[in-house]
């Protein structure tokens, strides 16, 4: 099996029973073809770049789950057919997804002290230049 998240956007002005509805139907899919669910997100209601279907914003969902590609097949046909779902995307992950680690903060200070020099020398330039006229 391998790992997939799908991204879909829905119709921003859907109630509550439509969007459970959805979902189930969603995690049903995943289940009947003998995928693996891991998680569904509720990203919220978001502006979209440009209007999709005079709707200038939408519900995003976050779907990450494991399975084959007659899964992804099945689950993007469902989605396309759903006049619900506006967009989806698809992605095959190659390993986990890990948010990095924060640099230390040793590091971010000698970081800005570098700049802070760099500025300095930047500034300290003109005004050693002069010229008569």
């Amino acid at each position: 099996m391998r790992m997939y998240e799908t991204i879909y956007i829905v119709q921003p002005d859907l109630g509550d029973e439509e969007l459970k509805g959805l979902s189930t139907k969603v995690q049903d899919i995943i289940a009947s073809m003998n995928g693996d669910f891991k998680r569904l997100e509720d990203w919220g209601v978001r502006k979209l770049a440009y209007p999709i279907n005079k709707n200038p914003r939408g519900r995003y969902f976050y779907l990450r789950f494991d399975g084959d590609s007659a899964l992804i097949a099945e689950l993007e046909r469902r989605l396309r057919l759903d006049d619900k779902v506006i967009r989806y995307q698809s992605v095959k992950l190659e390993t986990e997804v890990v948010a990095p680690a924060a640099a230390p903060v040793k590091a971010a200070e000698e970081g800005t002290e570098e700049a802070v020099e760099a500025t300095a020398e930047v500034t300290e330039a003109p005004a050693e230049t002069t010229t008569e006229g």
